[in-house]
């Protein structure tokens, strides 16, 4: 059976995507690559937000650490996002309740809770300069859809206490972001939004000031256990660790079966217009917040730094990305904003994210030396994140948050690797379809 490569399908070996944010990106001092063995108390595989925040928590605790990235720090999604840091979990709570009973549901919403609180702790502590504005605005493309959104705004605030959301009518929604395409939604003061990549550049310079010995162009093939766990590297170099932390999400795929059966990954695509000006700017989304809206296939946006409207929309489930991803994202745009149709488009770029089947995040102990914590589904800037830090307390024997995610039941993709590709595209196509009804 074939298995595509998503380190190498789509983008260059060692290079970050020409999106808007490696355009912006912050100066950070270069890392080294892997020149020979070495040893260490834990291994950390990935360089994005799961891998970088695991590798700092860990230092701090006293650690020995290492980190390989197979490209460069935040060169997969975690530096590729549309940069939300939003409320909750990837499935509303009261989704939630019924999954899984209110005591576990309530436990969810706290450690989500502390996934936004962590972001924003690491951006003050570590003086991360990545553009943190508040607030997310939840938008309804259809008005049926609104009264179940008001709804939750209500259950949030006398149920669980959230008072930071509120609802939003048709005309306020049509004057808060300057289309006619929405009937209502509700606005989220507690979220926020941010440059993900200088966030996970950030990050990285934190872990290497706190010691950890980040290698970058560091692929790795494979891993071993035994009483070490020994981790092979592209080029015949082997690092051997006490603790192995895998935080490669969507291109985690063929390095641990038992993890890519309940995630997959797939790809979604941003584009990045030119600046258009303050006036046009506050036009498009006046109170300078991220929108989300409600379409399954979901179209999520906000204004750069330099007002530029950076959109995302479309996904494809196959492993390569769109010949033209300007045209390809475009549409999705157009259909909010017509009146961008003659507005330059100066970046598009696509990146891998993974999902599960129910939208979850997928944590385990895959073996007693080894953390796995993947498929935020979306929703991974801030629990990503958190799910360094969870890691780090489980590595150092404290598993009382990390038991309450891995107890979260995540199904098997019907059909296991083989064919949850074709059964995905069946199942979102129909949802697409819906989109439209």
């Amino acid at each position: 059976m074939f298995t595509p490569n998503f380190l190498t399908a789509n983008d260059k070996s060692g290079a970050y995507p020409e999106s808007y944010y490696a355009a912006s990106a912050n100066a950070v001092a270069g890392f080294e690559t892997l020149a020979e063995n070495a040893t260490c108390d834990v291994v950390v595989i990935g360089g994005g937000f799961t891998g970088l925040s695991s590798a700092l928590h860990l230092a701090e605790r006293g650690y020995d650490v290492i980190l390989l990235e197979a490209h460069r720090v935040g060169w997969g999604a975690s530096g590729r996002n549309g940069g939300q840091v939003g409320s909750g979990q990837r499935r509303e709570q009261d989704e939630l309740e019924e999954m899984l009973g209110l005591e576990d549901a309530r436990k969810l919403w706290d450690i989500a809770e502390q996934s936004k609180d962590i972001v924003k702790s690491l951006i003050s502590r570590h003086n991360i300069d990545c553009d943190w504005k508040p607030g997310i605005l939840h938008a309804d493309h259809r008005q049926r859809f609104v009264k179940g959104t008001h709804e939750y705004v209500d259950k949030l605030r006398d149920e669980y206490g959230y008072d930071q959301l509120r609802s939003v009518g048709r005309d306020e929604i049509r004057d808060m972001v300057g289309s006619e395409f929405y009937h209502g939604g509700s606005l989220d003061m507690g979220a926020g939004h941010l440059h993900p990549l200088n966030f996970a550049l950030g990050l990285a310079d934190a872990a290497r000031k706190a010691g950890v010995r980040i290698y970058e162009n560091a692929q790795v093939t494979r891993y071993e256990t035994g009483e070490k766990v020994t981790v092979s590297v592209k080029g015949g170099k082997t690092v051997t660790g006490d603790m192995l932390v895998l935080g490669c999400n969507g291109y985690l795929d063929a390095l641990d079966d038992r993890v890519a059966r309940r995630v997959m990954p797939i790809n979604n695509f941003i584009i990045a217009t030119e600046p258009l000006g303050d006036d046009l700017a506050r036009e498009l989304i006046r109170d300078d917040v991220a929108v989300a809206d409600s379409k399954f296939v979901i179209n999520y946006y906000r204004l750069s730094a330099d007002k530029r409207m950076l959109f995302g929309g479309g996904e494809t489930y196959s492993y390569h990305f769109p010949k033209d991803i300007k045209s390809f994202v475009q549409p999705y745009m157009l259909e909010v904003y017509p009146q961008l149709r003659d507005v330059k488009i100066d970046y598009g770029w696509g990146g891998t994210l993974a999902i599960t089947m129910n939208r979850m995040p997928y944590f385990r102990r895959v073996e007693p030396k080894v953390f796995s914590a993947s498929g935020y589904s979306g929703h991974g800037v801030a629990m990503a994140t958190l799910a360094g830090q969870i890691m780090a307390d489980a590595v150092s024997g404290t598993m009382e948050r990390f038991d309450v995610m891995a107890n979260i039941p995540v199904p098997r993709f019907p059909g296991g690797k083989s064919l949850r590709y074709p059964l995905l595209v069946l199942a979102m196509t129909w949802y697409s379809l819906r989109d439209r009804l």
